[in-house]
């Protein structure tokens, strides 16, 4: 019994080695992926997801094998969750780990995962921001309600990194939502944000859905010279000039 027992967690080393080797032919980690699937324990599963850490030079076997991998995490569904959860903990990249996540549990469950990936998020200075990205970029896309997103992506709006707080506005364009006007005027025209696209995209966005600006009125009225002919101030509102 005890050798068996050693017998299959040897078997299951070199399943997950062969799994996850860069080096293996594509056949042969297809192969050991299945196997993975199929023995179906948090060890193997937390193999399969690692399968997403690492990009093959075969670009198109390198995507069918991490599509594979998300639709047999997908039809594993909730038991798959918890490894993948602690994939995402300290993934690099979160983008084909949040197509799986997506479409394998409740929107509640969900939201627990990107609530916890989000509180390691903290905006502000981080060397990689990539992370935040993909998040960011997959709540616009994904079909939670806008008030469900936009409370999430907002505190971005702010972050030390451009292109952070251009994808977190480009988000909030997607999910608009009428809470998020205030912060998107005020990240607009503080004095420490120097990137034109990034305030021209909110001058959009405001003036798309005739979001107030009284609060911050008159540091639009002084921004507007400096940034674009476009738009210009109506009552309490941004507008495009037709």
């Amino acid at each position: 019994m005890v050798f068996g027992l050693f017998n299959k967690e040897k078997a299951l080393k070199k399943t997950i080695e062969r799994a996850n080797n860069v080096m293996s032919q594509s056949a042969d980690r297809w192969s050991a992926m299945e196997k993975l699937r199929d023995v179906g324990t948090d060890e193997a599963l937390d193999a399969l997801c690692r399968r997403f850490s690492f990009t093959y030079d075969k670009t198109i076997e390198d995507q069918q094998e991490k599509d594979w991998a998300v639709a047999s995490l997908v039809a594993l569904g909730e038991p798959a969750l918890g490894p993948l959860h602690r994939y995402m903990k300290n993934a690099k990249n979160l983008g084909y780990p949040l197509k799986a996540l997506g479409q394998m549990t409740t929107q509640e469950k969900i939201f627990e995962v990107i609530d916890d990936l989000l509180a390691d998020e903290e905006p502000g200075y981080v060397r990689d921001p990539k992370r935040r990205i993909d998040i960011i970029e997959w709540l616009g896309e994904w079909t939670a309600t806008p008030e469900a997103i936009v409370s999430r992506v907002l505190p971005y709006v702010e972050d030390f990194d451009e292109n952070v707080r251009f994808k977190t506005v480009e988000t909030i364009s997607l999910k608009p939502d009428a809470s998020a006007a205030e912060t998107v005027c005020r990240a607009m025209v503080r004095e420490e944000e120097e990137s034109k696209r990034f305030q021209l995209r909110c001058a959009e966005i405001l003036a798309l859905h005739n979001w107030p600006i009284k609060s911050h009125k008159d540091e639009v009225a002084k921004l507007l010279p400096k940034l674009s002919n476009k738009y210009r101030i109506e009552g309490e509102t941004l507008v495009a000039v037709s």
